[in-house]
């Protein structure tokens, strides 16, 4: 507690770090260059210095499996974290403070439950242009965007998270099955991601069915401040959540 009175970037009622440190511009330029290390390739990140409490050594460590794209402050990390505690999970954030936010929150949580919170931490990268970077073929089961920047100008959409030739390079990382929810207050954008995704040969739209029985699909509109905010605003949501399949021979 004392070191907690000594900090004021952390609540003395909570122990989680205070938002209001940590704030940054709502968006940033996916194509401008950042300076943060990329690795290699996938072999080349040590996920075992991100989930400590699975790692009995760098070979053995269980592989990361979400991908929560431009995860902002981390809500719906922290709640999937509880529904899959087993399955390691993590956040890719452009901003510097916000990703260093969820980190402290990441850590906080972990200290003040113990066994809890160890499967989910974050990296500041570009999504953008280092997905293979971070992630095998075919490694991923599911891929998370919620709220990305709409990007209005048309000469702008080419820095869109979701677009045809990035669809491309997450069919790559995803499993044949694996998922890809996609969430937007912006009808335009919402419109244009599923356009997108129907128009992609390795992607279909999941049946009603599936969308009432998936518990990820019902944290979509809900675990994030984005989310959030539309809900008391009484705004509309446009999701589009689709399967990976096999291209057909």
């Amino acid at each position: 507690m004392l070191e907690n009175e000594a900090n004021p970037t952390i609540s003395k009622s909570t122990g989680l770090p205070r938002k209001h440190f940590y704030r940054a511009r709502a968006h940033s330029n996916p194509l401008s260059d950042s300076h943060f290390p990329v690795p290699i390739s996938p072999s080349h990140v040590d996920f075992s210095l991100h989930y400590p409490q699975f790692s009995c050594e760098v070979s053995c460590i269980k592989k990361v499996q979400f991908a929560d794209i431009g995860c902002g402050f981390g809500g719906l990390l922290i709640s999937l974290s509880t529904f899959f505690p087993e399955t390691l999970m993590i956040g890719m954030e452009l901003r510097d403070k916000v990703a260093e936010y969820v980190k402290e929150r990441i850590l906080a949580l972990r200290a003040t439950n113990p066994g809890q919170y160890q499967n989910v931490s974050v990296v500041r990268t570009n999504s953008m242009k280092y997905i293979p970077n971070y992630f095998e073929k075919g490694q991923l089961t599911k891929m998370f965007f919620l709220f990305p920047d709409p990007h209005f100008k048309e000469k702008n959409h080419r820095r869109r998270v979701i677009s045809p030739h990035l669809l491309d390079e997450y069919a790559h990382v995803l499993e044949v099955g694996g998922i890809i929810y996609t969430i937007t207050d912006v009808e335009e954008l919402g419109e244009w991601m599923k356009t997108c995704l129907d128009n992609h040969p390795m992607f279909e739209a999941l049946t009603e069915q599936e969308l009432q029985a998936d518990p990820a699909v019902k944290l979509l509109s809900t675990a994030t401040e984005e989310g959030q905010k539309v809900a008391r605003n009484g705004g509309q949501t446009f999701q589009a959540v689709y399967r990976r399949i096999a291209l057909s021979l």
